[in-house]
């Protein structure tokens, strides 16, 4: 890493380095009771956590929070690291720390989503990063469905679980001192001039039929009951029910018409 990068007030650029078997002695040191081995032990794994949590960024958390969460990963790396199992510390902490990362972003996303579905955009993006790493291009949706053996649809929904939302304020081109929004670019087909006009042409039909003829409407279209539960409720037959209905449906779409 080339310059000064700070990141928790942290000089990223001279982070120590641990060679193999400097981190295994500490690890030994460290499961001994050592605590200074365990410090150091952390100290020397940051450029660890700084390159985990590269792959993270640009997803509406600050770098700063990122790295102190990858730093907890790291902790429990240590504490949890088996010696005898003859595998470098980088190939067990990487994983942890990523675990650590995606759980933060899930538990903090301005969106609630299922934790299956996070599970699965995560699973997408690393098999996305392996394809785009084998065949030098970006894969689409349906080489990544296959590599996972899951439908299409999936995929998708789980891309489009991940995405940050974005204001409708947030500008979108800028020029001169005027600029344009998300909120701009985006059209309304249901309240157009049109749409108003007809609803207050509907509005005012209404107002032109009787009290009786409104409770009908309003018991048979809003409430959703049968002409025989609005016949019992209004005290008529259901043979009137049906007239005043049609009547009063007839008297509006005439007045629509005519306005």
């Amino acid at each position: 890493m080339q310059g000064k990068v700070e990141i928790c007030g942290v000089n990223t650029a001279s982070l120590p380095v641990l060679k193999s078997a400097e981190t295994r002695r500490l690890l030994e040191k460290a499961r001994a009771g050592d605590a200074a081995a365990r410090e150091a032990l952390i100290s020397g794994n940051l450029r660890l956590v700084l390159s985990v949590v590269q792959k993270f960024a640009g997803r509406g958390e600050s770098m700063d929070d990122l790295f102190q969460v990858g730093v907890i990963g790291l902790i429990k790396a240590i504490d949890a690291f088996d010696l005898s199992q003859g595998v470098q510390f980088s190939t067990y902490g990487v994983p942890m720390i990523a675990g650590e990362l995606r759980r933060f972003l899930r538990d903090h996303s301005p969106l609630r989503v299922s934790r299956s579905m996070r599970d699965t955009a995560y699973k997408v993006l690393q098999v996305k990063e392996k394809l785009s790493a084998e065949t030098g291009r970006e894969p689409d949706v349906e080489a990544i469905a296959a590599a996972l053996q899951i439908p299409r649809q999936e995929v998708v929904f789980a891309l489009e679980a991940i995405c940050e939302p974005v204001s409708l304020y947030e500008p979108v081109y800028s020029d001169a001192g005027e600029s344009a929004t998300v909120m701009d670019q985006l059209g309304d087909k249901r309240n157009t001039d049109e749409h108003w006009l007809e609803q207050i042409a509907l509005a005012d039909a209404v107002k032109r039929l009787t009290p009786r003829e409104k409770r009908i409407l309003a018991l048979r279209y809003y409430d959703g009951r049968t002409q025989m539960e609005v016949a019992r409720a209004v005290g008529i037959s259901q043979a009137q029910v049906s007239r005043l209905e049609k009547s009063a449906i007839s008297q509006i779409k005439k007045n629509i018409t005519a306005s």
